[in-house]
C-alpha cells in the first residue's frame, strides 16, 4: 500500500523519525488493516520509507526500512535480529553478564517489539497490533538466530489495549522455568518472568547498580522501591555495611532474600521492609549513607504530567531528609513524559525543600542495550541522577 506525506511534515522521516502521525498524511484508504505494509512517498514521489500500517489513530505509520527493495519475510526479521545481537555483543562480556534487552523496539528498527535475554531464555513482548501480525515470523527469527531453552510472552497489557491487540500471554516455545538464575556483571539473581514487573527484572538499571556497588564500601545504603534487591545486592557485594531495601510487595521482597543468599553475601547485613516508601520516608529516623529512589512511572500519561512532578518533588525531599551529611542521593524516573530537564528541576525543588544542598556527581540514562534512535526523543524515558547531599 503507498501512502503520502504532505510535504511539509517529511523533515521527521528524513531525520530518522520512526513514527508518522495521521495529520501528516495525506490520506488513509478505508479497510486498512493494522499490520499491513505500506511505502511511504513524498508529495514529491521521492521514496522515504516502509513500514507497517499501524491503527486509524494518531500514530498512523511505523517505519522500520528505509529500503524500498527490502522484503518483509522472515529473513528480514533475522536480519534485523542477528543486527541488534552484534551489537549487544561489542558491549556486552556474556561470561560476565547473560541477560539483557535484545530487542528495543523501534531503537533496533522493529517497532512495537521487545525482546528481553535471560541466560538461556527469552521474554517477547508485542506492544502493537501491528506487529502481533508478524508473530510467527518473529518466533522463528529468534528460535534461528538465538536457539534459546524456551520463549515466554509477557506482553504489557495496558499498551495493548490501546492498540486494540489481542491478550495473548504465556509460554511461546519450548519451556521456561518458574526462576531463571541470571549473571549480571559476575553477580547471580534469580529472575520470575512469568509473574514480576515488567519481563521480571529491570535491565536497563544494570550500570546505576554497578555505580552504586563502586561507592558502597562501609556505607548503609537505603533501597526505596527496591524489587528484588538488584540495588542491595550490589551495595553488599561492594562491602556496604547495612542495606535496607523496602518495597510493598512481599513476594519480591521474600526473592529479595534469595538473591542475597544466591551471592553468598551476610543476611545480617540486611534489613527487609515490606511498606509503601512513601509512607516509611515519612517516619523513618535514620540516616544513611546511599539513599536509592527508583520509582515506577509517576506520570503514566500526558495528562499527568503536573500530578506526577508534585509526586518526585516530595519524594526527593523525603529521600534528601533522610540522607547523612554528605550522603550519597541516586534517584530515577522511568516516566517517559518527563524530561531530564524538568527531572532535574523537580529534584532540585524536593532538596530545597529539605533545607539541603546538593552537587550533581552523576547523570546516567539508558545502558548500552537500550539503544536510542537519535531522533526518536519519545523513547527517551530513563533518567537517574546522582547527587552529593550536604
Amino acid at each position: 500500500m503507498k501512502l503520502i506525506v504532505k510535504s511539509n511534515r517529511v523533515g521527521p522521516i528524513i531525520n530518522g523519525h520512526p513514527w508518522i502521525f495521521s495529520g501528516a498524511l495525506k490520506s488513509i484508504p478505508e479497510g486498512l488493516e493494522s499490520g499491513a505494509p505500506v511505502f511511504v512517498y513524498g508529495e514529491d514521489s521521492k521514496f522515504l520509507g516502509q513500514g507497517y500500517f499501524n491503527s486509524y489513530s494518531q500514530i498512523s505509520v511505523r517505519l522500520w526500512s528505509y529500503d524500498e527493495n527490502e522484503a518483509i519475510d522472515e529473513k528480514f526479521f533475522e536480519k534485523r535480529i542477528l543486527q541488534a545481537l552484534k551489537l549487544r555483543r561489542r558491549f556486552i562480556d556474556e561470561k560476565k553478564t547473560n541477560a539483557y534487552r535484545l530487542i528495543n523496539g523501534e531503537n533496533d528498527f522493529l517497532p512495537g517489539l521487545v525482546v528481553d535475554k535471560y541466560a538461556d531464555y527469552l521474554v517477547v513482548q508485542f506492544h502493537t497490533r501491528g506487529m502481533e501480525k508478524f508473530h510467527k515470523e518473529i518466533v522463528v527469527a529468534l528460535k534461528k538466530i538465538i536457539d534459546p531453552k524456551g520463549i515466554y510472552e509477557r506482553s504489557s497489557q495496558r499498551a495493548k489495549q490501546v492498540e486494540g491487540a489481542g491478550m495473548v500471554s504465556g509460554l511461546i516455545s519450548g519451556e521456561v522455568p518458574d526462576l531463571i538464575k541470571i549473571k549480571e556483571n559476575g553477580l547471580l539473581f534469580h529472575v520470575d518472568v512469568k509473574n514480576g514487573q515488567k519481563t521480571g527484572f529491570f535491565l536497563d538499571q544494570r550500570d546505576k547498580r554497578l555505580a552504586v556497588q563502586n561507592a558502597s564500601g562501609g556505607k548503609t545504603v537505603l533501597n526505596c522501591f527496591s524489587y528484588t534487591a538488584g540495588f542491595s545486592v550490589y551495595a553488599l557485594s561492594g562491602g556496604a555495611n547495612k542495606t535496607v531495601s523496602v518495597d510493598v510487595s512481599g513476594e519480591a521482597l521474600e526473592l529479595a532474600k534469595e538473591n542475597v543468599r544466591l551471592n553468598k553475601l551476610n543476611l545480617k547485613k540486611c534489613e527487609f521492609v515490606c511498606a509503601d516508601v512513601k509512607d516509611y520516608l515519612k517516619t523513618e529516623k535514620n540516616k544513611y549513607d546511599i539513599v536509592i529512589l527508583d520509582p515506577p512511572a509517576f506520570i503514566k500519561d500526558r495528562h499527568k504530567i503536573q500530578e506526577g512532578l508534585k509526586g518526585y518533588r516530595r519524594l526527593n525531599e523525603q529521600g534528601a531528609k533522610v540522607c547523612a551529611e554528605s550522603a550519597l542521593l541516586i534517584t530515577c524516573s522511568c516516566s517517559s513524559h518527563l524530561s531530564m530537564e524538568d527531572f532535574r528541576f523537580v529534584v532540585c525543588q524536593g532538596i530545597s525543600v529539605s533545607h539541603r544542598s546538593a552537587q550533581i556527581v552523576g547523570s546516567l540514562t539508558h545502558s548500552c542495550d537500550h539503544p536510542l534512535l537519535p531522533a526518536f526523543t519519545e523513547s527517551d524515558y530513563l533518567k537517574c541522577l546522582i547527587l552529593d547531599i550536604s
